[in-house]
């Protein structure tokens, strides 16, 4: 039966992240009974709909087509048609073009309806065994080093858990980019999530960073926050002292903070701004 309203309403289905197991029965049921499903990638998404025995019409939703194909689903919408977006993996609207789709329907005064499932940052979040009581979910980071380094910059001092996307092809200088800026904090790389090859790599960031050989597969990066730091940072003449015996015995500036850094667990940038102030 097809689901029938007066006007229509944008459902946001989850999809499995990895195992198909973890596709839900109302999810299925819904994928069925819609009008139309608003996919990322209709090619990969036909493969699910085909597991599942769904042969709903897809109308491709991503970053390219999405003014376009925004306006036609809206319009469906109003003419009664009910709609679910799917992303590739996991929620739509995390990381997502959905996330587009739904303000547009809101603003629309349409109704919008969750269909939770599967998500890969709160799965790595509660396998990492860091606090979970708060956390930021930053996702994947800006593509220029400049925009990085000022978003890197401006949560270094949050006090709770960090979440990130990277690929494998990034994932190791991302790790570096977090060591210098965030400090060696503890850290959890979560690969693979419900696959085959699931696996959790644990560590500082230093040791994570420098023991990661030819990674493969989608990454979450959880990395705790900045008040466990706090707690056992020592004080600022300590590390000041060690840098200034650093100096005087001929190691130049550069290395004196990497190497006071790495000695008390802080951030360059924390060591160089207190270098700066003496």
């Amino acid at each position: 039966m097809k689901i029938v309203n007066q006007i229509g309403i944008l459902y946001l289905c989850a999809t499995p992240i990895g195992n198909l197991e973890d596709m839900t029965f109302r999810a299925v049921k819904i994928l069925k009974e819609v009008d139309f499903i608003a996919a990322e990638d209709t090619r990969h998404t036909r493969k699910l709909l085909a597991h599942f025995d769904i042969h709903t019409p897809l109308i491709r939703y991503d970053e390219f087509s999405k003014t376009q194909s925004g306006e036609k689903i809206l319009n469906l919408l109003r003419e009664g048609k009910s709609v679910a977006c799917v992303s590739d993996a996991g929620l739509p609207a995390i990381s997502d073009p959905g996330a587009d789709l739904v303000k547009l329907t809101i603003e629309a005064g349409i109704k919008v309806c969750p269909i939770p499932g599967a998500n890969a940052a709160l799965s790595a979040l509660i396998c990492s065994a860091l606090d979970t009581t708060k956390f930021t979910f930053v996702g994947f980071l800006p593509k220029t080093a400049k925009n990085r380094h000022e978003l890197l910059t401006e949560i270094s001092t949050r006090n709770e858990t960090l979440i990130f996307y990277e690929s494998p092809h990034h994932l190791k200088k991302t790790l570096y980019e977090l060591l210098d800026v965030l400090g060696n904090r503890n850290a959890v790389l979560a690969r693979e999530l419900t696959k085959i090859h699931e696996e959790f790599l644990r560590g500082t960031l230093e040791e994570l960073a420098e023991n990661l050989n030819e990674p493969i597969g989608e990454f979450v990066i959880v990395v705790e926050g900045k008040k466990n730091f706090d707690e056992i940072r020592p004080p600022a003449e300590n590390f000041i002292d060690v840098y200034k015996n650093l100096i005087f015995q001929g190691v130049d500036k550069k290395s004196a903070i990497r190497e006071v850094a790495k000695k008390f667990n802080l951030s360059r940038r924390d060591v160089y701004n207190a270098v700066i102030n003496i």
